[in-house]
């Protein structure tokens, strides 16, 4: 199979790596943000550590499936 070359020489990404390159780019922000807001939960009321974990991994899910759908889109 022939591989598309952009206009530069260099080869195209495939539109599976896209997606594959938004959920992971999505799921570093979301635990960023995971991260950051289960901190501030934390602090606040004072829940347990397992609590940010939790926020973050749900957090990165949610980011990383919403950011390979918008990737898909684009394709």
């Amino acid at each position: 199979m022939p591989v598309a070359m952009g206009p530069y020489g260099q080869s195209q990404t495939s539109c599976f790596d896209r997606v594959k390159m938004g959920f992971v780019t999505g799921c570093a922000v979301g635990m960023a943000a995971g991260a950051l807001f289960g901190t501030f939960s934390y602090l606040r009321i004072r829940e347990l550590m397992d609590g940010i974990g939790k926020t973050m991994m749900l957090s990165g899910d949610t980011f990383g499936t919403f950011m390979a759908i918008g990737m898909g889109i684009r394709c």
